[in-house]
């Protein structure tokens, strides 16, 4: 049981340091696509530093909530993410999948009232522009990866280990990178690095915080933002069993680089949509994830 502990808090430790660097290196891609220097790769590092060092700034209008939000967002996607095993390892068998969809919606709960205690145009806007995208988004990842259990027969990360690796799975695929752009709220949904009110998202719902506890939650969009990759690199394109530790988390993250090539692109060559045509975006994922599970019905 030691060995367990250690393992998964290693690896929640492997997402804290890589969750960053993914980041930076989505925006200098981005740049270079358009013919910008950009900033360096370790610019994310620095700027979680500036936060942490500065000293929170709370609304006086806000209660307890919103002072345990960032704790709650950071602490639900490093648990979801020590949830999938990330090498051939004993895991601690205390989640499958449905925790971890279970554990998304805990975040995108809090941050969500976090948004609205303040009674702030902004923040109220944002958390309700943030639940009727989920309302879109989560049946849609739901689909998705319930046509990837119809493949494998289990809910268990360790079982779904490469589960698309399938003609079906290249549907699921297509369904669950729209989430993935939905859920890091990327172009073509939401900008995020913008702040223009008549925009913003998710932005709109931090703009009450300041100092540490808008740190925690920057850096809990990263990690949510790795985590959904790793999910998609362990059904898709997942490690072979038997390698060695260090040259599987190194593959990783040549992996997680390339899909993180894959959303700067993306950035790249699409505008941002309006808000009242996501569902339609969103309906077209949910397309491809429903001939998924139909598919995987009939093998």
């Amino acid at each position: 049981m030691t060995e367990k502990i250690l393992i998964t808090g290693g690896q929640i430790i492997f997402l804290l340091v890589i969750a960053p660097l993914i980041n930076g290196i989505i925006k200098k891609a981005k740049a270079w696509t358009q013919c910008r220097r950009g900033p360096c790769i370790w610019q994310p590092y620095f700027d979680l530093m500036k936060f942490l060092q500065r000293e929170p700034v709370v609304s006086v209008n806000t209660t307890w909530l919103t002072q345990l939000t960032p704790y709650i967002c950071l602490g639900a996607y490093l648990t979801a993410g020590s949830l999938i095993p990330l090498w051939d390892y004993p895991s601690l068998g205390f989640g499958d999948l449905i925790a971890l969809t279970y554990l998304l919606v805990l975040a995108r709960f809090f941050l969500a009232l976090a948004g609205l205690e303040p009674a702030s145009a902004f923040g109220g806007m944002g958390s309700s522009r943030e639940m009727m995208i989920s309302s879109l988004v989560e049946p849609v990842m739901v689909v998705g990866l319930f046509s990837l259990v119809l493949a494998a027969g289990t809910t268990d990360l360790k079982g779904l280990l490469g589960a698309g690796q399938n003609p079906a799975g290249l549907l699921a695929f297509i369904g669950l990178m729209i989430v993935t752009v939905a859920e890091t709220g990327r172009i073509p949904v939401d900008n995020p690095d913008t702040h223009l009110e008549l925009t913003m998202v998710h932005e709109a719902m931090l703009i009450e915080y300041g100092g540490q506890p808008l740190g925690l939650l920057h850096l809990a969009a990263m990690v949510k933002q790795a985590l959904l990759l790793i999910l998609i690199v362990h059904l898709f394109w997942p490690q072979p069993l038997g390698m060695p530790i260090p040259l599987a988390l190194g593959g990783l993250v040549v992996k997680l680089m390339a899909l993180g090539l894959i959303l700067a692109m993306i950035e790249s060559i699409l505008a941002k949509m309006r808000l009242f045509k996501l569902p339609k975006l969103l309906a077209g994922g949910a397309a491809f994830c429903l001939l998924a599970v139909l598919s995987n019905s009939l093998i």
